[in-house]
């Protein structure tokens, strides 16, 4: 969230409580192995609801194509957009039929905001293994964004 554009409905303090309630509220307690997998499991309940957002802000009924502009001029340069984001999740989504270490690399470094080796301790990785699959991961992620889906793989 720190990377995202000025002016978000969604914080991340909204964000944090958000992923919170899914991985408590539901109707039975879910029980944690490990922190690697209270990590993972954060992770994924946070890239969920941010998709879900973007696929919300898309829609029609919320403004559909229209472009939101901010009183202020100055745009954050590395924030992707709602479509990019979805683009993202859809890359995610292919790379961990793939490769699913690799995409769970990126989904606790991406949306969980983790350094390499911390998400490499969480999943119980060597450090040079989390290193070859985040080589793998990025340019894999590379060419889905590129060339689409459909794109084979490097």
């Amino acid at each position: 969230m720190a990377q995202e554009k000025p002016g978000q409905t969604l914080q991340p303090t909204a964000l944090v409580h958000e992923a919170y309630v899914r991985l408590v509220g539901a109707d039975k307690p879910a029980q944690w192995n490990s922190r690697g997998h209270f990590f993972a499991a954060a992770a994924e309940a946070m890239r969920r609801i941010l998709v879900e957002q973007a696929r919300r802000k898309l829609s029609a009924k919320h403004g559909g194509g229209r472009v939101r502009q901010d009183l202020t001029d100055t745009q954050a340069a590395n924030s992707p957009n709602d479509e990019q984001l979805l683009a993202i999740n859809d890359a995610l989504d292919h790379l961990a039929k793939e490769n699913p270490e690799a995409a769970q690399l990126v989904k606790l470094r991406y949306f969980g905001g983790l350094s390499l080796a911390e998400a490499a301790e969480h999943l119980g990785l060597p450090r040079s293994t989390a290193y070859a699959h985040w080589s793998f991961a990025k340019a894999s992620m590379r060419v889905l964004l590129d060339l689409g889906p459909d794109a084979p793989s490097p």
